[in-house]
């Protein structure tokens, strides 16, 4: 798979700025988007400018908007077509199996494992 843009879902500043700085050292061309809870996220997928992402990166546990509401949401959208990565400090199974019951998240990741997985996806 080719990686042009990621989607970074986290309420945590410090969590955003290292996975980006992770992204951006791994490959300077993918473009990063940034959203601090999933109703910013939804809201950035919903607009027609904004850059669709290749993968979205998402935390588990946020104010407002967390990552298992996000999901119920993307859901109900007609293209869920984003390969969708939870990458969360949570390691309760009951978040793990609450996640991976959509299709189109592919992982639980606890964090911040971000480089191995972007090796591993732009070699498929």
């Amino acid at each position: 798979m080719k990686i042009q843009s990621v989607m970074v879902v986290d309420d945590s500043e410090g969590d955003q700025m290292l996975t980006k700085i992770i992204i951006e050292d791994f490959d300077s061309a993918i473009t990063v988007l940034q959203a601090y809870d999933g109703r910013e996220a939804l809201d950035m997928l919903l607009t027609a400018s904004s850059v669709k992402p290749d993968i979205i990166f998402l935390d588990v546990n946020m104010p407002g908007m967390g990552g298992h509401e996000f999901l119920e949401e993307y859901n109900k959208l007609e293209d869920t077509s984003i390969v969708v990565l939870m990458l969360t400090s949570s390691d309760q199974e009951i978040d793990k199996q609450k996640s991976l019951q959509y299709s189109f998240v592919k992982r639980y990741i606890q964090k911040p494992v971000v480089l191995d997985i972007l090796q591993e996806l732009s070699s498929t």
